[in-house]
């Protein structure tokens, strides 16, 4: 059902807030987005770790169900609330280290 032009969400380049929150943070789930992140000083904004901070809702039930990669990505959510893994995440051990434990978990899922 369409709703009313007056009552409809503002988009912003043809997307909805929730859109573009959504891809915003499945893009956490990948350790070099990441790593990125930390290389542009995201992640020492003040304004940037509220805006993690406030994502926090995707922990939800009816709003996880629409991740694709649900685990790594809440994981990421989780770990990104760390000043110390904020801080650890520009070296790419700590990169490598995510990886390794992804694809450990993702060959676990299939035995």
């Amino acid at each position: 059902m369409a709703q009313a032009p007056e009552a409809a969400e503002p988009l912003y380049g043809g997307y909805s807030r929730f859109e573009l929150e959504l891809e915003f943070v499945q893009c956490l789930a990948n350790p070099w987005y990441l790593n990125h992140l930390a290389a542009q000083k995201h992640l020492d904004n003040p304004d940037f770790v509220a805006y993690l901070d406030y994502l926090q809702y995707f922990r939800q039930p009816k709003y996880a169900k629409y991740l694709t990669h649900p685990g790594p990505t809440l994981r990421a959510l989780q770990l990104l609330q760390q000043e110390h893994f904020r801080r650890e995440i520009i070296m790419p051990d700590t990169v490598g280290r995510m990886i390794e434990e992804g694809v450990r978990a993702s060959a676990g899922d299939r035995s």
